[in-house]
């Protein structure tokens, strides 16, 4: 058994697919083949099921991949530990985050990282949760900046700010003569909502019981958009009223016509966190994400110490 082998049936897993899992390991199909079979042969299993369209981890491969995963890291953070005197802002640092934070979160995230940290480029991934949940178990990124609840084994989670939510209008909307706004209002408006996958959606629906009954309801009137800033552009055609971070609130609203309206209290509201694999040597490098969080102002959020 060898590391490059763990590090094939890693990428296998991750890709389910050879070719591209050779791809990612910078070698050509046959070689990666030969020597994911010569690591079955040894252990006397099939790690793989294989067919032609597809690549499937069988039961007793994924005890082997996850175990791979965690020798994978363990060297890693060995070769860190090698490097007594090596400075753990030179390198790298893969973040990621979900749709409804990255684009409003990162503008104003990123130069203040790279001031404190210039030898610290910065790898971006923007992706739904569970993806990003995936990703950082396989090492694919090292930490991920995502809405709680969120529990994964072997993952640290560390709250950030807390975040609330406002109603977005068009401009000529009779709501807008309002100061405040009671969220359970909104359910009997036409609502323009992210789609299925994102863990706002489900937020927003936690936060108006009464929009989750009218959810199911056939007759009711529900508009689904990709992003925030599709949503934003629908409410300005006058499709309907939706419901966002505020972080969000005041992306070229004038321009398109838009009006933001708070709600009343106690007013909806998210937590973010950061995660990352409790396992990851860097740990100075994350600490500077909340240092960094610290010198700027993210519209609508509340840092939490």
């Amino acid at each position: 058994m060898t590391l490059t082998e763990f590090k094939y049936i890693v990428a296998v897993a991750r890709e389910r697919h050879f070719g591209r899992a050779a791809e990612a390991c910078f070698v050509s199909q046959p070689t990666l083949s030969v020597g994911v079979k010569k690591l079955e042969q040894q252990l006397g299993i099939a790690i793989f099921e294989r067919s032609k369209s597809d690549v499937r981890t069988t039961p007793q491969g994924e005890l082997v991949v996850e175990q791979a995963q965690r020798i994978l890291e363990q060297v890693s953070q060995l070769k860190q530990i090698a490097k007594v005197n090596s400075d753990q802002l030179d390198g790298p640092l893969k973040i990621g985050a979900i749709f409804t934070i990255g684009p409003y979160l990162f503008p104003s995230l990123i130069p203040q990282l790279r001031e404190l940290a210039p030898k610290m480029p910065l790898h971006i991934d923007e992706d739904y949760t569970h993806n990003l949940r995936t990703k950082l178990r396989n090492g694919e990124v090292d930490a991920i900046i995502v809405a709680l609840p969120f529990v994964e084994p072997e993952v640290e989670v560390v709250p950030l700010y807390q975040e609330e939510f406002i109603a977005l209008l068009p401009e000529k909307h009779p709501w807008v003569k309002r100061e405040t706004l009671a969220i359970s209002d909104i359910a009997d408006e036409v609502m323009i909502m992210l789609g299925a996958g994102h863990c706002f959606r489900d937020q927003v629906l936690e936060a108006c019981p009464q929009c989750r009954d009218n959810s199911l309801n056939p007759q009711k009137d529900w508009i689904t958009g990709s992003s925030i800033e599709t949503i934003r552009q629908m409410v300005a055609s006058g499709l309907g009223i939706s419901v966002i971070p505020k972080s969000a609130a005041d992306f070229h609203n004038e321009k398109l016509g838009l009006v933001t309206r708070e709600f009343d209290q106690p007013k909806p509201s998210r937590q973010v966190a950061l995660a990352y694999r409790r396992s990851f040597p860097r740990k100075k490098a994350l600490e500077l994400i909340k240092q960094g969080l610290n010198n700027i102002e993210v519209p609508g959020t509340r840092l939490i110490e």
